[in-house]
């Protein structure tokens, strides 16, 4: 049994974070009821048609849920699901600001008619303070928190290659439901969650922030290198590729210098004796590390790496990712129905003893809505006529 079986989840949710979190707590044995506008549906399902024609996004935050078809302007579907919230566990909305409110969802509310419900508010700002009104896309937090401050190259901030504001949002939204679940267990009473993607990323942000203590200068921009740690980052070799290296001490140099530059007296180079030395005069280091690199391919230069106890990696793409030989030996590959057929997803990291996650099927717009509203009592008739007036 998974440890979240008998946990019902209402989701008003859309675009990444909130289902982030929500998949989660599907991959633990919740049921996970995704409300979802009729006739569009939740909009990263528009996002692109990469995934065999489905969209990457949806397809990667959405599986082993229920969908149901609202709509919310309408009295009827706040009346449906009004009657699911008051058979759930927890409520999750990733709405536009002040939307749950208007809609008379707000804790207040809630708790009076329901002690027992979790609700997780996840927004761009939180729900007080000067900038609670903003919308909040990924990108955008992205420069709030700084993170565009200290990721690129001199030249050119960067924002991540994948949605990092909302998936520390999503994080955060799963483990404190994870959390209020045990406290509920305790005291009985439902509580609220309120997540900022702003709070969740600046608290991922800790490092460079302590870095520039009481406006002492910030991590530099350093490409796909370390903004402070010399070397550690990407070195080319001799066909063409590049290979990442890290050296986390004194001991790791030494052996460096001794085992892959063949130079052991280099150790001792007052350029070069501390990390700050080497960072101070990377160009110099820089410029004899690729003599050395480029006598190898990635690979030998892996393998020598290796030996030597340095740590390293490839560069890889998403098809190095899709064939990688660890998650393959590993057997972390799963096939999940899709409306287009299985397609292979990656089981979540961790797990509970040889407890199989939950893996099932990335629903369909609507899929579930007649099993759902017969699940509340309604007939075929009533069901059918909600439809043809466009309610589900």
């Amino acid at each position: 049994m998974l440890p979240l079986e008998g946990i019902t989840v209402v989701a008003l949710e859309h675009a990444v974070a909130a289902p982030f979190a929500t998949r989660q707590l599907a991959d633990l044995g919740a049921r996970v009821i995704k409300i979802e506008r009729p006739g569009v549906g939740d909009f990263a399902r528009g996002y692109d048609t990469r995934a065999r024609g489905l969209s990457s996004h949806f397809v990667w935050t959405n599986r082993s849920k229920e969908s149901l078809t609202l709509d919310l302007k309408s009295s009827e579907g706040m009346d449906v699901l009004r009657a699911l919230i008051g058979r759930a566990d927890v409520l999750v909305q990733n709405l536009a600001p002040g939307a749950a409110d208007r809609m008379g969802l707000g804790f207040d509310a809630l708790h009076k008619a329901h002690p027992n419900l979790i609700l997780c508010n996840i927004s761009g700002y939180g729900p007080d303070g000067p900038e609670t009104d903003r919308k909040a896309y990924d990108l955008l937090v992205q420069a709030e928190a700084g993170f565009l401050s200290i990721t690129g190259t001199d030249a050119q901030p960067s924002k991540a290659g994948i949605s990092v504001a909302d998936i520390a949002a999503g994080m955060y939204a799963y483990s404190n439901i994870l959390a209020a679940l045990i406290q509920r267990g305790k005291t009985g009473e439902g509580t609220q969650i309120n997540i900022s993607m702003l709070e969740a990323l600046a608290e991922w942000i800790g490092y460079p922030m302590y870095y520039a203590t009481d406006g002492a200068p910030p991590p530099a921009r350093a490409g796909a290198a370390h903004a402070t740690i010399f070397p550690y980052g990407p070195f080319p070799t001799g066909d063409g590729k590049e290979v990442m290296l890290g050296l986390q001490n004194e001991r790791e140099w030494a052996v460096f210098c001794r085992d892959i530059l063949g130079a052991e007296s280099m150790k001792d180079d007052p350029r070069f004796a501390t990390n700050a030395d080497r960072a101070a005069n990377k160009l110099d280091l820089t410029a004899i590390i690729a003599v050395e690199f480029r006598a190898y391919t990635a690979e030998e230069m892996i393998a020598k790496l290796s030996a030597a106890g340095i740590a390293n990696a490839r560069m890889n793409d998403m098809e190095g990712l899709w064939n990688h030989p660890q998650l393959a030996a590993r057997d972390r590959w799963r096939d999940v129905a899709t409306p287009v057929g299985p397609m292979p997803a990656l089981l979540p990291p961790g797990g509970l003893g040889d407890l199989e996650p939950r893996m099932d099927a990335i629903p369909e717009l609507g899929q579930h809505s007649k099993a759902i509203l017969k699940e509340l009592g309604l007939n075929d008739e009533e069901v059918n006529a909600l439809a043809q007036r466009g309610v589900i």
